[in-house]
């Protein structure tokens, strides 16, 4: 069903899946769907009354509607030629306030659709950045009809299927595989909120071949499915992964749940689009991210003598724009003519796959080394009774920074509460695996783990509770989640 390499704009395929697939749901949260037909005459509607009212060219999707009706918001805006600025509900009313006041001053009114080309700006997202406001990026048509075109090539028929997106539209993951799912043909599924409950019932009925999650979400599913006891569902194709590093060593337990789905994971960023893919493999190291997709090219600039890494720069038709309100945040992309670096850092292995050691915003320099925290964090994820760790640098008068480790314990620990590894015993489990400078001095354990809105570790809030000079670690554990935004961490011995 893919509508082929002509179909330059994000929305155009739904006009055509109106007229041959009109019926088909093309929308479907919960009991609720909207067909193809349905979607086309409301898009349309929604297109006309902006021009009619001299809407201006950024145009906010109403966050507070339901997520089905987001979505048809989001394209009615497209539709105009206008570019929809896609925010995130539970911002606060002074961050919503500073996104706002960041958007482009209004302009004169735009035309109909005869005004989008690829190369007109359709979407405004954001991401968090090192200031505390998100920031916005911009993107054309062409980075994203490029982008499905990508997909479909790279990870086959079942891509266009209808697709199962359990996550906000503010997660540009998410809304990308939603509109995956509407440029194909296939159709999309949405949730309000994430369920691994119903997540689960949609994946038993068959009707999403294609699953798009973060690997937070999967290992809910699969601590759900052993709770509830659930037979493998054979009627998912395929998973692709994205946004944080899966878990390898679970994926044993992936297969055995959904015996039938190809399993991806694919590294890229809001800014990039795709970079490199890769069918998840047990055996590959860590850093491992996968190949390149064929229409991006990268460059490791300035290698270090000592292994070959630095920083990865990508040139592909999928980049985005520019920022929206400014690029002044630290954690900026970097641009240099066509080429952009997110400030990853990392190298290409013998097999020309892309490696990536991690966020050159999070490296920590101790006994003058560099340490990246990704690292560290993978190995401890891999010992049984830990789900996922956050490993930092905190003031140390000797070694400058010191490694310490913050840890949520797994549901389905090997062991029983009592029995959990102390701190000796978790030392051990990293010598035995990388150099002694990067094995954590200090653990400590959190039960009121942070994550972004996009799922993943929220590795900044989580160190707000790692023991400062003016704040130390408590001198007894305690279970009682910390109120407020501190999270509380109780050392272990």
């Amino acid at each position: 069903m893919n509508p082929g390499p002509a179909v330059d704009l994000v929305h155009a395929p739904v006009a055509r899946w109106a007229q041959t697939r009109g019926a088909v749901a093309a929308i479907r949260c919960g009991k609720h769907s909207i067909s193809f037909a349905q979607l086309q005459q409301r898009l349309t509607e929604r297109a006309d009354a902006l021009t009619a009212a001299r809407a201006p060219a950024n145009v906010l999707v109403h966050t507070a509607a339901p997520a089905a009706e987001r979505l048809v918001d989001f394209l009615g805006i497209i539709a105009s030629g206008r570019c929809a600025v896609v925010g995130d509900p539970e911002w606060p009313v002074p961050v919503r306030e500073a996104v706002l006041a960041s958007l482009p001053a209004p302009s004169p009114s735009l035309a109909g659709t005869q005004a989008c080309t690829p190369d007109t700006p359709f979407y405004v997202g954001y991401t968090s950045g090192s200031t505390g406001t998100p920031k916005g990026y911009r993107r054309h048509h062409r980075s994203w009809t490029e982008s499905f075109q990508a997909c479909l090539a790279a990870f086959g028929p079942d891509a266009a299927g209808c697709v199962l997106a359990p996550g906000r539209d503010s997660h540009s993951l998410f809304l990308f595989g939603m509109l995956l799912g509407l440029w194909s043909g296939g159709g999309v599924e949405v949730q309000e909120q994430f369920s691994a409950t119903a997540t689960l019932a949609t994946l038993r009925s068959g009707r999403t071949p294609c699953l798009v999650a973060v690997p937070s979400q999967l290992l809910m599913l699969l601590e759900t499915a052993k709770h509830q006891q659930c037979a493998p569902i054979v009627g998912l194709r395929l998973i692709l992964i994205s946004g944080a590093r899966w878990m390898r060593q679970r994926t044993a337990e992936l297969r055995a749940l959904f015996p039938a789905a190809r399993i991806i994971e694919f590294y890229g960023a809001s800014e990039t689009s795709f970079i490199a893919w890769m069918d998840t493999d047990e055996a590959a190291p860590a850093e491992v991210v996968g190949w390149p997709f064929p229409n991006v090219e990268v460059q490791v600039r300035d290698p270090q003598p000592e292994d070959g890494s630095g920083p990865i720069y990508v040139r592909s038709p999928m980049v985005f724009m520019d920022y929206v309100g400014g690029a002044d945040d630290a954690t900026a992309a970097l641009r240099d003519g066509d080429w952009i670096c997110v400030r990853d850092l990392g190298y290409l292995d013998t097999q020309g796959r892309l490696c990536v050691l991690g966020r050159q915003n999070r490296m920590v320099v101790t006994l003058g080394k560099n340490l990246f925290p990704e690292e560290v964090e993978s190995v401890l994820e891999r010992h049984p009774a830990i789900a996922s760790a956050s490993v930092h640098g905190v003031a140390d008068a000797l070694r400058g920074l010191q490694v310490v480790a913050i840890l949520r314990w797994a549901d389905n620990a090997a062991q029983p509460a009592s029995e959990r590894p102390d701190a000796l015993a978790l030392k051990a489990w990293c010598r035995a695996q990388m150099e002694g400078f990067k094995v954590p001095r200090s653990f400590f354990a959190c039960t009121d783990w942070r994550y972004t809105a996009s799922g993943k570790t929220d590795h900044r809030a989580l160190a707000q509770g790692l023991p400062q000079p003016d704040r130390p670690a408590p001198a007894t554990p305690s279970t009682r989640p910390a109120p407020g935004g501190i999270p509380c961490l109780n050392p272990l011995p």
